[in-house]
């Protein structure tokens, strides 16, 4: 049955969490009034890996009630701390618990549990790098609003970043530890979906690249409506990447290299054939 514990929006609590078994890998789902997806989307992940770590973003529609009697563990914030603080809790109790790498991905449906081996598979055959779950592929079932908002996104943090990236807003993902342990990036309420972006950019300045997995595009029908906001995050997206930029000089050289479709390493949803039971966590 799913284990509650419940705070404010500090990270270093969840930390002191005991977990009897070190996981190979774990899953961390930020979910704030997912009530109608959480419980297909946590039951899924489960067959698939072990841990599985959903953090109520201080919901009002019963989000962590619909995951009672699963063998997820819940952590509660007292009120909506923003997906990056959500995000960075989950992780810092993930890595208390001795993880090689730690996932994440959407409590809304948009990102298929199935594909959880994949990426592992992925990882497994590039360590130490990200891997993404890309999306922008799969145009025909994304929003034109949502696809031409992460196209220009794409633009700017593959900039700063230096190489070229697939899909830069896709919160499918698997960090490896030692990266998350290296880097500090901002995480509180502020920061909302820029937290994903800039630690792309950041773990790119310290040597680490991302690779990508090529996933199908869902939009459920009985999902809640997208916190995404296209202008408005996208705008703070673009100030924290121009900032990043002005730093090292409008950083030319990563210009010319994010433009490079060479530099992009991708697998193929097609093509992939992963074992499940091999790849569990």
């Amino acid at each position: 049955m799913s284990r509650s514990l419940a705070d404010a929006c500090d990270p270093r609590v969840a930390r002191a969490a005991e977990v009897d078994k070190k996981p190979a890998f774990a899953l961390v789902i930020p979910a704030l009034n997912e009530a109608a997806t959480i419980r297909d989307v946590v039951s899924r992940a489960l067959v698939q890996i072990d841990t599985v770590i959903v953090v109520d973003d201080g919901s009002h529609d019963g989000t962590g009630q619909a995951l009672d009697g699963l063998a997820a563990v819940v952590l509660r914030n007292q009120y909506t701390c923003g997906k990056a603080a959500s995000l960075r809790r989950g992780i810092a109790y993930a890595l208390g618990a001795g993880v090689a790498a730690v996932m994440t991905l959407d409590g809304d449906g948009q990102h298929a549990p199935e594909d959880i081996p994949r990426l592992i598979a992925a990882y497994r055959r590039n360590p130490g790098m990200i891997v993404i779950g890309a999306r922008l592929h799969d145009t025909r079932k994304i929003p034109r609003s949502r696809y031409l908002a992460n196209r220009f996104a794409n633009f700017w943090i593959a900039w700063a970043a230096g190489y070229a990236l697939n899909d830069s807003q896709s919160g499918f993902r698997l960090y490896p530890a030692q990266v998350l342990e290296s880097l500090h990036v901002v995480h509180n309420q502020s920061r909302g979906f820029v937290f994903e972006s800039e630690i792309l950019i950041d773990a790119a300045r310290s040597g680490v690249r991302s690779v990508s997995v090529t996933i199908p595009a869902v939009y459920r029908t009985d999902a809640r409506p997208s916190h995404f906001r296209p202008v408005l995050d996208i705008l703070l997206i673009t100030r924290m990447v121009a900032w990043k930029l002005l730093s090292r000089g409008l950083y030319v050289s990563g210009l010319i290299r994010s433009l490079q479709r060479s530099d992009r390493v991708s697998y193929d949803y097609e093509s992939s054939e992963v074992s499940n039971n091999a790849e569990r966590g």
